[in-house]
C-alpha cells in the first residue's frame, strides 16, 4: 500500500474554529455524546462548515473548552447513519472525534481524511457545461468491531474522475482527500426551492486494489 494512505480503514484530521457549541444529541449505554459544527479553511480562502460528534467522557478526559470561536485540532473518522427527515431517510455525515491532538500535531487549516473501502453503487460520470469531468461514488468503510459499515459520498475531479468511472460495485480502493461541504438548491415543490448542504470527500488521491497488483491515480 501507498504510504501516503494509512493502514486504517477511516482516519482523519481536522482543525479549525469551533461554529457551533456542541449541544447534546444522544446516548450509547449511558455515555452522552454532542454533537457541533467546526469551520475548516481551505489554501483558497474559502470555508468549510462541517458537522462533528464528540462524547462527554472525551471532553471531560481532555479538559477542553469548546465553545464558540475556539481554536480546535481534532483526530477521528467520518461516519455515516441514517435519519428521517420529513418522513425520508437521508444520509448524515459527521466527523467522529476520537483525539484532541496535541500543539505539536497541529497544522493550520488540516483537513485530511484517508479511507479504505468498496465502492457500493455504480460511479455516476458527468462532464460540467465547463468541460470539467467529475465522478461520484458512494464508498462502503467498514468499520472493526461494530459489524456495520459507513458509507461516504466522493467525488473525483479530471483524470481521477476518468480513471475511475469504469470501476464495478464492489472494487476495493483507498483514498485519500478532504471532507467538503457544499450548500445547493432543492426544489422541494413547484416553484419551492430549498437551501440545504451536501458533505463529501473531495478525492486527491485514489488507488485500485487489486489481488496482485495495485493502480494508482494522482490528482489531475
Amino acid at each position: 500500500m501507498n504510504s501516503t494512505i494509512a493502514a486504517t480503514n477511516n482516519k482523519g484530521k481536522i482543525q479549525g474554529k469551533i461554529l457551533e457549541t456542541p449541544q447534546h444529541s444522544f446516548e450509547v449505554e449511558g455515555e452522552k455524546f454532542y454533537e457541533g459544527k467546526i469551520v475548516v479553511g481551505r489554501l483558497s480562502e474559502a470555508n468549510d462548515i462541517l458537522p462533528f460528534t464528540i462524547s462527554e467522557k472525551l471532553i471531560k478526559a481532555y479538559n477542553i473548552n469548546l465553545d464558540g470561536g475556539q481554536d480546535v485540532n481534532f483526530g477521528g473518522e467520518l461516519r455515516s447513519y441514517n435519519k428521517m427527515i420529513d418522513g425520508k431517510s437521508r444520509l448524515i455525515l459527521s466527523f467522529f472525534v476520537k483525539e484532541i491532538l496535541t500543539d505539536e500535531e497541529f497544522i493550520e487549516n488540516t483537513n485530511q481524511l484517508s479511507l479504505t473501502g468498496f465502492i457500493c453503487k455504480t460511479p455516476v460520470f458527468r462532464t460540467t457545461p465547463f468541460n470539467r469531468q467529475i465522478c461520484d461514488i458512494l464508498l462502503a468503510v467498514n468499520r472493526p468491531n461494530f459489524n456495520k459499515s459507513d458509507y461516504i459520498p466522493c467525488i473525483l475531479w479530471g483524470r481521477n474522475a476518468k480513471f475511475i468511472q469504469g470501476q464495478k460495485v464492489g472494487t476495493k480502493l483507498e483514498l485519500l482527500g478532504r471532507i467538503q461541504s457544499r450548500v445547493y438548491r432543492k426544489e422541494v415543490s413547484e416553484g419551492v426551492f430549498e437551501e440545504r448542504t451536501a458533505y463529501e470527500v473531495s478525492c486527491q488521491k485514489i488507488s485500485v486494489i487489486g489481488q496482485n497488483q495495485q493502480q494508482t491515480q494522482n490528482l489531475a
